[in-house]
C-alpha cells in the first residue's frame, strides 16, 4: 500500500514548513530510514527520514514552497502501484497533523476523481530561485553591497544553494572587488526591498509579540565583581587548555545553583496556575543567521562546569548549523542572553514564554572601582533580570540576583 509523506510538526509552535531540498528523486528507490527531504521549520533546518520503503513515486511540493503542517509532500509506493487517488486527494485540506517528527500514513482507500496535478517546477540553478531571484541571506546581501560584489557570480553553499555570509566573505578573500568606486555611491535603484519572512523570523515576531505585549515585564539590574570568576576561568583554562571555559559557562552554572535556592524564579505562568519546575533547564540564547534560537542545557544544576561548557559548545555549534533536534531547543525553564562578547555593557532581554524570567549579561569590563575608600582596578559585569510580574515579584527577583551575585563573587559556592 502506498504511503504518504507529510509535512511534520517539528515543534509546538510550528504551523507550516518550507521544503528546502529533496534528497531523493522521483522514481528512485527509498528504504525505511533514508534521508528523504530537507525542510525549514520555525527553528531549524532538518532532514526528514522515510518511514516506508519503496519507490518515490510522486513529489507534490517542490523545493522552495511553504505548506502547512500535515500537508502531503510526496508519495512512496510500489513501482506499478496506482496512486491516482492519493494524487487527487492532495488537492484537498491538509491531512491530520502528525506529531513531532516525520510521519507517513497509509494511503486513502476511497478513490476520488483525478484532479489536475501541477507540473513539476524546473529545478532552479544554484543560488537562483524560479523567476530569476537570487537566493541570498540579508547579511550576505549587505556584505556584498558594501564590498561591491556581484551576487550572481557567487556560488551559494547554504540550504537550497542560498548564498550566505561565508560565501561572500570567501569571494572577497579570493580577490573580488573590495571597494566600490565613489561614483557608485550615488543613490541608485529602489529605496527598499521586501523579502519574505523565513519560518524562524515569523516565529520570532509572533513569540516576542506574545511576550513583551501581554507579559508585564519589569527589570532589575546588578553590578557584579567578576574578579574571582575571572581567576577561576583563567586557572581552569591554564590547567586544561582544551576546556576553553567562558564567562558564560560560569554564569550559567551560577544561575542554576541560584535557582535551586530560589525555585520561585524557576517558574511559568500557565493561565490558571503557576508552574514551579522541579528541574532546572537553562536556555542559552544564540544568534544565528536569520534569527536566534535558545538551545537548552538540561538539569544544569546537576552538571559540572566542564560538562556545561562542553555541552553548551556542542549545542551552539549545532544551532549555528541549524541542526538542533526539537528536544534540544524546547522545554527551558530559565534563560540567559549574553551580548557581552559584542561589547554591550548593559541591556534588557525579552522573556521567552512560558518562562518566568531571563537574565541579560553585559561585557566584563576592566574599570576603576572604589573599594574600602580607595580607587582600584576591578572587573565588573552588569546583569539585568527581566521578570514576568505575574510569576516573579520584585523582592523575589532581587533576592535571586543577590544570591547570583554572591556565587559569582565567591565561585567556591558552586562546588559546595
Amino acid at each position: 500500500m502506498a504511503s504518504r509523506v507529510l509535512m511534520p510538526k517539528g515543534s509546538d509552535t510550528m504551523t507550516e514548513g518550507k521544503v528546502l531540498k529533496w534528497l531523493k528523486n522521483e522514481g528512485e528507490q527509498v528504504a525505511n530510514g533514508d534521508a528523504l527531504v530537507e525542510i525549514e521549520t520555525d527553528k531549524v533546518d532538518m532532514e526528514v527520514e522515510s518511514m516506508a520503503s519503496g519507490v518515490l513515486r510522486k513529489v507534490l511540493v517542490n523545493a522552495g514552497e511553504t505548506v502547512p503542517v500535515g500537508q502531503m509532500l510526496a508519495i512512496i509506493g510500489k513501482a506499478e502501484e496506482d496512486i491516482s487517488s492519493l494524487v487527487s486527494a492532495n488537492g484537498g485540506a491538509p491531512a491530520v497533523a502528525p506529531s513531532a517528527g516525520h510521519k507517513e500514513t497509509p494511503a486513502a482507500q476511497e478513490p476520488k476523481p483525478p484532479a489536475p496535478v501541477t507540473a513539476p517546477v524546473p529545478a532552479a540553478t544554484a543560488s537562483t530561485a524560479a523567476g530569476g531571484r537570487i537566493l541570498a541571506s540579508p547579511l550576505a546581501r549587505r556584505i556584498a553591497r558594501d564590498t561591491g560584489l556581484d551576487l550572481t557570480a557567487i556560488q551559494g553553499s547554504g540550504p537550497g544553494g542560498r548564498i550566505i555570509r561565508r560565501d561572500v566573505e570567501s569571494a572577497t578573500v579570493a580577490g573580488a572587488p573590495s571597494a566600490v568606486p565613489a561614483a557608485q555611491f550615488a543613490p541608485q535603484g529602489p529605496e527598499f526591498r521586501d523579502e519574505p519572512l523565513s519560518q524562524m523570523r515569523k516565529t520570532i515576531a509572533q513569540r516576542l509579540s506574545q511576550s513583551l505585549g501581554p507579559i508585564p515585564h519589569f527589570y532589575l539590574t546588578i553590578d557584579v565583581d567578576m574578579k574571582k570568576a575571572k581567576e577561576l576561568r583563567e586557572s581552569a583554562n591554564k590547567l586544561n587548555p582544551d576546556l576553553k571555559l567562558t564567562y558564560n559557562d560560569i554564569i550559567v552554572k551560577a544561575c542554576a545553583v541560584a535557582l535551586t535556592q530560589h525555585p520561585d524564579v524557576n517558574a511559568s505562568f500557565m493561565g490558571n496556575a503557576i508552574r514551579y519546575h522541579n528541574r532546572i533547564h537553562l536556555g542559552n540564547a544564540v544568534a544565528i543567521e536569520g534569527g536566534l534560537i535558545t538551545p537548552v542545557v538540561r538539569d544544569c544544576n546537576l552538571k559540572t562546569l566542564q560538562q556545561i561548557s562542553a555541552e553548551s559548545k556542542g549545542l551552539i555549534a549545532r544551532a549555528r548549523a541549524r541542526k538542533l533536534k526539537p528536544e534540544e531547543y524546547t522545554g527551558g525553564t530559565f534563560s540567559v542572553s549574553n551580548l557581552g562578547m559584542m561589547g554591550i555593557v548593559e541591556f534588557s532581554a525579552v522573556i521567552n514564554p512560558p518562562e518566568g524570567a531571563i537574565l541579560a549579561i553585559g561585557s566584563v569590563e576592566e574599570k576603576p572601582v572604589v573599594e574600602n575608600g580607595q580607587i582600584t582596578i576591578g572587573f565588573r559585569c552588569r546583569m539585568t533580570l527581566s521578570c514576568d510580574h505575574r510569576v516573579v515579584d520584585g523582592a523575589t527577583g532581587a533576592r535571586f540576583l543577590q544570591t547570583l551575585q554572591q556565587i559569582l563573587e565567591n565561585p567556591i559556592l558552586m562546588a559546595l
